[in-house]
């Protein structure tokens, strides 16, 4: 599907409602328009991918549905709630998570600990609480690793889980964000480039694991991704978007024949 018809959130044929609704968002930067009237709906249980050249608005719809952008315009509905004006803390107890382009985690701290991390908007004890109440507190805490460790163990990082992680390579770095992201728990999973700056090995680990987190969790999965080999391969349903504009969204098969797509994306006339 492309056209003008295309910058509102298609039809949803398929029957389910949609966890999260974009409706006609519009995000501008003094005179440059990131968003114009972008719309997008993510369904329970799909992957979908975010596509477009460098300067499309791909990360700007990333920081709008994750509270560290305010469209100025439109609204943002997830599990039947307004999220535009929450913060992003809000956001995310809400049960939305992300991973972001590069690795945001601690180098000096392990594996383990990275991604226990992701748990702490499920801890009940403050620091002054785990003194007063230790042992309620030790079994808090004990109660939580068990859940890292499942992670762990989904993630095949076993072998490293107590070294540091600025010891690893890029491509376990990355894993141990997308751990740390599920250690939230989380309703809708938005992953920002994730495979930039990976080889080609990497990249099929890393796309394995998507996937398996896709089965095991059953948790939706929103890709902003340049590599097509991946998007085409992973992909649900695709959002195309350039100058900030929605042009196409469909199915792998339908993008790769949509002419609009072939023109602003492939650089086809």
């Amino acid at each position: 599907m492309s056209a003008e018809a295309a910058t509102h959130a298609e039809p949803n044929v398929s029957g389910m409602r949609p966890m999260l609704t974009a409706d006609r968002l519009r995000m501008s930067f003094g005179g440059v328009v990131a968003l114009n009237e972008v719309s997008i709906e993510i369904r329970p249980d799909e992957l979908i991918a975010v596509i477009g050249p460098n300067g499309a608005g791909k990360t700007s719809l990333m920081n709008c549905m994750s509270g560290f952008y305010r469209p100025q315009q439109g609204r943002i509905v997830f599990d039947g709630e307004q999220m535009v004006g929450r913060s992003v803390h809000q956001i995310a107890r809400s049960g939305l998570a992300r991973t972001f382009q590069g690795t945001h985690i601690f180098p000096g701290m392990t594996v383990i600990e990275n991604i226990l991390i992701g748990r702490h908007m499920h801890m009940r004890s403050s620091i002054l609480q785990a003194f007063v109440h230790f042992h309620w507190a030790q079994k808090e805490e004990a109660q939580h690793r068990e859940v890292v460790e499942e992670i762990i163990e989904l993630l095949e990082i076993e072998s490293i889980r107590h070294q540091p992680v600025g010891t690893l390579g890029y491509g376990l770095r990355k894993r141990v964000d997308l751990g740390r992201a599920l250690a939230q728990e989380p309703k809708i999973l938005l992953m920002d480039e994730p495979m930039a700056g990976m080889n080609n090995e990497e990249k099929e680990d890393l796309a394995r694991f998507i996937l398996d987190v896709r089965e095991a969790r059953g948790i939706p999965v929103v890709l902003v991704e340049h590599d097509m080999g991946v998007v085409m391969d992973l992909a649900d349903r695709i959002y195309v978007l350039d100058f900030g504009k929605m042009i196409a969204t469909g199915t792998p098969a339908q993008i790769q024949r949509d002419p609009l797509v072939m023109k602003a994306y492939l650089g086809e006339k």
